[in-house]
């Protein structure tokens, strides 16, 4: 259903948004300006206490599920039909900025607030969400709330993981506030859409403001310990050592030659690298890495997986060291709904904004809504596609935009009731 014949002078209040996002920031901030709001703390509660109380002021209904996902709806004409969602979340990185995933739930709120103002009545409903620990900096799994509701993983799971003190999201979500008591995935979807912004630098190198995500990253995670032996540095010749940091070593050149082999979608990190006994003189006996292999083909995925896993056995078996590898994560590639990609590539022809194609390489909640609803997301630049990081930061115009978007996408599907 068109809309957009009666709402052309609809557009959102950037000044109002901008202010959103700096007054969520002094929640948490760090001397560089950035924000440290880990999930389920006392400042994520904070945080959450603002943007409900901000959600309220906006006529919305507030549910919290029990996993403390948060639902503010605003009533359509026929509240029958699924609602029309839009969310994010807003606990951060140890340093992380003030947009990621705050963007997102802030321009939800936007468009709640300018829907409100302006007497415009759906006829769909429409829900803003804040899910619970998007960033996995706490604890494990990542993208929590959205993986319970879509039901990637199971409630107890996400309850009973505990951080590294050892206190659980049970009583972390009591502490704060927001050990909800709905049923988690009983809420019909009719469409979700995510505004964030890109985390990378492709937006800004082809000077765009708005990408049209059109699906996400395939991803495999992998937990890799090479065990060799450890031996005296100096008495021990380099013929007959068995040093696992050698051989571990040319394991991630290797990861980085897969991802070069892949290109412009393949990826390959090596993140997480630790080496036993680290000391100055012992040859390396044991060393524990992380592997994280993306791309947008499940197909060259799996193909990058057995070029893994044959070049590492080949790489133990010549420097004689054991190899335990083991797959600890894997997301599929996922696209978003090609109708709700359209709308939001639509939108910003409409409003005259420059826009591409693009896929996201980070994991986000849409992607696990992807898995089971229509979803669809909206990047936005940001500097140097610098993210995860205190010095993250984005233009107000492209904000702005980037919200404007989400607007019109939001009500093209939902419908402007008559």
């Amino acid at each position: 259903m068109s809309t957009f014949d009666n709402t052309q002078s609809l557009a959102i209040n950037g000044q109002r948004l901008w202010q959103s996002l700096m007054d969520l920031a002094r929640i948490g901030a760090t001397p560089k300006g950035g924000n440290a709001r880990l999930a389920l703390t006392a400042l994520d509660g904070q945080g959450r206490d603002l943007v409900v109380g901000w959600m309220k002021d906006a006529g919305l209904e507030i549910h919290v599920d029990q996993i403390g996902n948060i639902f503010g709806r605003r009533a359509g004409r026929n509240n029958a039909l699924p609602p029309v969602m839009t969310g994010s979340h807003i606990d951060t990185q140890p340093t992380g900025g003030k947009f990621d995933g705050c963007y997102g739930v802030m321009a939800g709120l936007e468009v709640m607030r300018t829907l409100q103002e302006r007497g415009v009545q759906t006829e769909a409903p429409l829900e803003l969400i804040i899910w619970t620990n998007e960033e996995g900096s706490r604890f494990l799994p990542v993208m929590m709330g959205s993986g319970v509701f879509t039901g990637r993983f199971t409630l107890d799971t996400a309850l009973n993981a505990r951080d590294s003190a050892g206190l659980s999201v049970r009583d972390e979500l009591a502490a704060i506030g927001y050990a909800g008591t709905e049923p988690v995935s009983e809420r019909p979807v009719g469409a979700y859409f995510e505004a964030h912004i890109e985390q990378g630098p492709v937006l800004e190198a082809q000077n765009k403001v708005i990408g049209a995500v059109t699906g996400s990253l395939g991803v495999r995670w992998y937990d890799v310990t090479v065990t060799g032996m450890e031996m005296h540095a100096g008495p021990t010749p380099m013929p007959v050592r068995k040093d696992a940091l050698v051989a571990a070593c040319e394991m991630v050149q290797t990861v980085i030659g897969i991802a070069n082999d892949n290109l412009p979608h393949g990826r390959g990190t090596v993140g997480v690298l630790n080496v036993h006994p680290s000391s100055r003189n012992v040859v390396p006996g044991r060393v524990d890495f992380t592997v994280d292999l993306r791309h947008i083909y499940a197909e060259t995925l799996s193909a990058m997986d057995r070029h893994l896993r044959e070049s590492f056995a080949t790489i133990a078996q010549r420097h004689d060291v054991e190899l335990d590898l083991r797959l600890a994560q894997y997301n599929m590639p996922t696209p978003f709904a090609p109708e709700l990609v359209d709308s939001v590539r639509e939108s910003a022809v409409r409003r005259g904004l420059s826009t591409m194609d693009i896929v996201t390489g980070a994991g986000h909640d849409a992607v696990h809504m992807a898995m089971a609803h229509p979803t669809a997301m909206i990047f936005v630049p940001c500097k140097d596609g610098v993210s995860h990081n205190e010095i993250e930061d984005a233009q107000p115009a492209h904000l702005e935009a980037g919200c404007n978007v989400l607007l019109d996408a939001m009500l093209a599907r939902a419908g402007v009731a008559a």
